[in-house]
């Protein structure tokens, strides 16, 4: 297949075009920041998904990494950057799948106003986009993930008593890989054929904690 990934050179970006391209795919990255990966295989566009956009022909799988935490920008880079990539590459009559990356926050709202918003929108947008391509057979799905480790989240990761008390507040007490998280959306984007408009939460179990007291 020809996939397309935004924010291929961030944390669950780049290992998504790993993930990919050890499947044997053709990969086209975007994101604002250089190539981090080299090979025959790949190929890499340094622009913003606010802006404009590159043209590629006879993409068959769109991944949607791209995002910030920056309060000021989630609305327009999140949100409307998404749409904006999602509809520009979903007119490809070759394509197959959409894969978006949403966040658990859009389910609890437990970040920031504008963040939250921003995730809580590309869930319900997935659904929207996935009622208007099922015509055409295009599966399109989202993944939430909790606590991944990525470098957008050194704050944390970083200082061990902040670490310990986000680990504690899911059921497995750990945080994902940006590994595991490309397997799951390479399994969303090739693998999967019969789901469709869903929104699948990755979070160690952080939602369903609960404390029963009798």
């Amino acid at each position: 297949m020809k996939i397309v990934v935004t924010g291929s050179s961030g944390g669950i970006g780049v290992e998504v075009v790993k993930k990919f391209l050890a499947e044997g795919h053709e990969v086209i990255g975007i994101d604002i920041a250089p190539s981090k990966i080299e090979d025959a295989r790949y190929a890499h566009h340094v622009a913003d998904i606010r802006g404009e956009l590159p043209e590629i022909d006879d993409v068959e799988g769109l991944v949607l990494c791209a995002g910030t935490i920056e309060e000021a920008e989630a609305i327009d880079v999140n949100l409307c950057g998404t749409i904006k990539t999602a509809e520009k590459y979903s007119t490809s009559s070759a394509l197959k799948s959409v894969v978006i990356i949403a966040s658990a926050s859009a389910r609890n709202g437990a970040e920031f106003p504008q963040y939250v918003a921003s995730k809580g929108g590309i869930v319900t947008y997935m659904k929207n986009l996935a009622v208007r391509l099922a015509p055409r057979g295009v599966t399109v799905n989202s993944i939430s993930p909790g606590a991944v480790i990525t470098p957008m989240n050194r704050h944390i990761l970083n200082d061990p008593d902040k670490f310990r008390l986000v680990s504690e507040e899911s059921l497995l007490k750990k945080w994902a890989t940006p590994e595991e998280i490309a397997d799951w959306i390479y399994f969303l984007g090739v693998v999967n054929k019969s789901m469709t408009g869903e929104d699948l939460l990755i979070d160690n179990g952080e939602m369903l904690k609960s404390n029963f007291i009798w």
